[in-house]
């Protein structure tokens, strides 16, 4: 929904920076993106460390990108075209929405709160909110018990190959996005039940009966 990339990448050169570490490309950063915080920290200092390295540092590199992301969180993000429009649509049209994502929900809520997406969502949830993240299906499975629904019933929309892969597994119908990052993979490789071009062309193609 969000394009957040300038925000990342200046957090994660900002870490890199008081890590002695010289910038990363927006490219190679972009490519990092997509499943949680943690992945992302370790792929943005292995480009210079060792595997065994990595994990030496990863707690204090952890602790700098949270503390610069704090500062930096919502700054620059923008929402991608038919977002609030495709939204609205949804809303008009009595559907239950929740918002799944594998940022950290002392991230996603602030983030929200700035660009006006929150009051959409009935239900957030982030990475930290389950043992697991997607690509596993927990945080989906949870949103379905939620709303009292059979995963049948549910449709998950996402741009990443961690978002299909957690409808999957769910037993969601799941549509994409072409936009979004996806670890610079090209969405039309990713098994899904449709791509749409905007959230807008989504909500006519999902009936809430």
């Amino acid at each position: 929904m969000l394009h957040t990339a300038q925000d990342l990448h200046i957090t994660i050169n900002r870490m890199r920076a008081d890590l002695g570490l010289g910038p990363l490309t927006l490219e190679t950063a972009i490519s990092f993106v997509g499943k949680g915080a943690e992945n992302l920290v370790r792929k943005s200092i292995g480009v210079d460390f060792s595997a065994s390295e990595v994990e030496l540092r990863f707690k204090e590199a952890l602790a700098l990108f949270e503390k610069h992301y704090f500062d930096v969180n919502g700054e620059f993000a923008t929402a991608y075209p038919g977002v609030h429009e495709g939204l609205q649509a949804m809303r008009d049209q009595g559907l239950r929405m929740a918002c799944v994502t594998n940022k950290p929900m002392a991230f996603t809520l602030p983030l929200m709160e700035k660009t006006g997406l929150r009051d959409y969502f009935e239900i957030v949830y982030g990475g930290d909110s389950f043992e697991k993240k997607k690509p596993d299906p927990m945080q989906l499975l949870q949103v379905c018990k939620d709303f009292g629904l059979h995963p049948s019933q549910v449709v998950a929309i996402g741009d990443s190959i961690n978002d299909s892969q957690a409808a999957r597994a769910a037993g969601c119908k799941v549509l994409n996005v072409p936009y979004g990052y996806n670890h610079g993979q090209a969405i039309q490789d990713v098994d899904s039940d449709g791509i749409v071009s905007t959230l807008l062309d989504a909500a006519h193609l999902i009936s809430p009966t």
